[in-house]
């Protein structure tokens, strides 16, 4: 059963840009993972007993004191009275988590973390497009078929450099992700920068609603099934399931598995869906701050563990997706064919603050493959690179997955 209260993640911060609320929501623009540890909160190392809470209490009156000298100054002394006390609460939660110098521990105001978590039911108002928010633009990964996004013609890449003619140099990413949404029928007006241009250019949009499925299959030529994982959700590994099952009567050659543009969810998701292609074995390895180490295993009972599978990845595949690749490629259950993908190899646990304050979203763990690779910054490297160009994307080509079917016809021969 899924804990809603503390959310653990492994996934970087793409969004779909869609809903009034979030998509990094976007899905959240952040997938969340649930994971089986018991409760991390009482893991030795992240709280401190309440021993440990009186014996430091001292020390950290102590410390606070400049803390609370400084918010006395500006109570007092600042030009514009009176200060909103609680931006100034938000904003030192807000410093206190970038000083840590982890670019996924982050605070999410009550806003930000509503958003963050009604993402996974697949349904968004905005302009219908998976953004990257882990850089220094928001950036389009992927345009979502029939989407405002893709009717104006964004492409993966572009990058939002100003909103409504706003400029977003130096503004979070995330911040500029909850200026794209809206709600449907109004508009918005992306200033875009695009490689290969010399100049941006601006694109008006009118938000509308946006539902995205988590798990789309079909049967393409040769009798090769095609299975897309848009993310982890709630439901995902059930969709999965059902359509897998559905599959499988029409006797497939082989499986081709779609995880490009996929930025994460759920773990135990990503542990069921694993299971599907897996039969036994670690799927991933968890080190905490602690020096302990936990160990997530593959559920009996998958549909697939035996049939041909390729895995096409790419630059934005990523947290979940890398651990579902990671897993089939160091136990030579698949191929994996696209570019390196994206390396986001830590975990985060989204905690609820008091009174519905937001959250706090923050790296708890360290995962690694089955064979402990640790791909943080690093990626997977598939088997077989092939690229995907702009250039192929306008023109509707798709190298990655023609090859993807070559390689299935080989391995169906052999």
């Amino acid at each position: 059963m899924k804990s809603k209260p503390l959310m653990t993640v492994i996934s970087i911060l793409l969004v779909l840009v869609a809903i009034g609320g979030f998509c990094s929501a976007g899905f959240l623009a952040g997938f969340m993972f649930n994971q089986s540890r018991p409760s991390q909160l009482n893991l030795p190392g992240f709280l401190p007993t309440q021993e440990s809470k009186s014996t430091a209490s001292s020390d950290t009156e102590s410390l606070f004191k400049p803390f609370w000298q400084a918010w006395d100054i500006v109570h007092q002394y600042y030009v514009d009275q009176p200060v909103d006390e609680l931006k100034l609460m938000q904003g030192a939660i807000r410093g206190m988590l970038e000083a840590l110098g982890d670019q996924h521990t982050t605070y999410m105001d009550p806003v930000e973390y509503k958003d963050a978590t009604r993402d996974l039911s697949g349904e968004y108002e905005g302009i219908g497009a998976f953004v990257n928010t882990d850089g220094d633009f928001l950036t389009i990964v992927e345009p979502i078929k029939d989407s405002p996004a893709e009717k104006a013609g964004l492409l993966p890449g572009d990058k939002i450099i100003a909103i409504d003619g706003e400029d977003m140099t130096g503004v979070l990413p995330e911040i500029a992700r909850q200026k794209v949404l809206g709600p449907k029928g109004t508009s918005v007006t992306l200033t875009i920068a695009r490689e290969g241009q010399d100049a941006p250019f601006d694109v008006t949009l009118e938000r509308a609603s946006i539902k995205v499925a988590s798990v789309e299959s079909k049967m393409l030529e040769g009798k090769i099934a095609y299975i897309q994982l848009r993310n982890f959700g709630e439901n995902t590994d059930k969709e999965l399931h059902d359509q897998l099952s559905e599959l499988l009567k029409q006797n497939p050659s082989g499986i081709i598995l779609d995880l490009r543009n996929n930025t994460g969810g759920y773990l135990d998701t990503a542990i069921s869906v694993a299971s599907e292609f897996i039969s036994e074995g670690v799927v991933l390895y968890e080190d905490y701050g602690d020096g302990t180490r936990d160990s997530l295993s593959a559920k009996p009972g998958g549909l697939a563990i035996d049939m041909p599978l390729v895995v096409l990845v790419n630059e934005f595949s990523a947290s979940a997706s890398e651990v579902l690749a990671g897993a089939i490629q160091d136990y030579g259950r698949g191929q994996l064919v696209g570019v390196t993908t994206f390396g986001k190899g830590s975990v985060q646990s989204w905690i609820p603050l008091d009174n519905n304050q937001g959250a706090v979203r923050v790296t708890i763990a360290r995962w690694l493959t089955p064979k402990e690779r640790q791909i943080s910054k690093i990626g997977l490297t598939p088997d077989v690179v092939v690229e995907r160009t702009d250039e192929d994307f306008q023109a509707g080509r798709d190298p990655q997955l023609d090859k993807a079917v070559e390689i299935m016809k080989e391995m169906v021969q052999k």
